[in-house]
């Protein structure tokens, strides 16, 4: 699998590494050594993926992060020294779809860009287009939209025309989590099997990924996301949609 990645790191001897790993697997890579530089590259030549390192000089890798995730949808992957909780939870919440730390393996960090790589692809199967709320999902078209319903004689009413709305922004990461979820409606799906159809891996998963980013999904669904309407906590089993 080819495809180009962005790589924002300021210490030289791990940049240059992580460049020839990568383009050993066949990727095309562009390297930079601040979060200003990165943006401004990705800004005139965009890449497929972006690997970021949290402790950069000037602009941290967290701001970095976000100020990418509000012009991009690009797959993001932070790379940290420390797998604290805290730096790992603020690196998602400000935007990033995974993380490695440091030292990583190289084979692991490339199996995590296949797998990363791999989501941004449509799916083969799709569930068919589903409503809660005052949202629409449709999977195949990649959209998430507030609608209405009109009645036939033009007004709001039940048992009428749903009308479309305005778009809902998601990641690629947060759209497929919500797509897996809604093609199996009422159904708990662990932790695990999230990782798995996901992230697409289990065996060097970590099960805050999804938590954080059934978080910051609520935020986007939900009329009150610290009272889940639709996306609700199973506890000790997983998450579960409730159209």
């Amino acid at each position: 699998m080819s495809g180009s990645i962005l790589v924002v790191e300021d210490d030289e001897r791990i940049r240059s590494s992580m460049r020839l790993a990568l383009e050993g697997e066949g990727y095309d890579v562009k390297d930079v050594a601040s979060g200003e530089e990165g943006l401004e590259l990705f800004a005139g030549a965009p890449t497929d993926i972006a690997l970021i390192d949290l402790m950069l000089p000037g602009m941290d890798g967290f701001e970095c992060c976000r100020a990418l995730r509000r012009q991009s949808a690009v797959p993001i992957i932070i790379v940290t020294a420390r797998a604290d909780t805290h730096d790992v939870v603020a690196g998602l919440e400000a935007g990033a779809d995974d993380y490695v730390t440091k030292p990583f393996v190289a084979k692991e960090l490339a199996a995590r860009i296949r797998a990363l790589l791999r989501r941004a692809r449509p799916p083969e199967e799709d569930p068919g287009a589903l409503t809660f709320g005052t949202l629409q999902l449709l999977p195949e078209q990649g959209v998430l939209r507030h609608f209405r319903v009109e009645g036939s004689d033009g007004g709001e009413g039940g048992g009428g025309e749903i009308v479309e709305g305005e778009e809902v922004h998601c990641t690629r990461t947060e759209f497929r989590l919500l797509c897996e979820l809604a093609a199996s409606p009422n159904k708990v799906l662990s932790r695990e099997q999230l990782l798995d159809r996901v992230w697409g891996y289990d065996y060097f998963g970590d099960g805050r990924l999804v938590d954080v980013h059934i978080r910051r999904l609520r935020t986007k669904v939900e009329p009150d996301p610290t009272v889940p309407r639709y996306i609700l906590t199973v506890r000790g089993m997983g998450y579960k949609l409730v159209p």
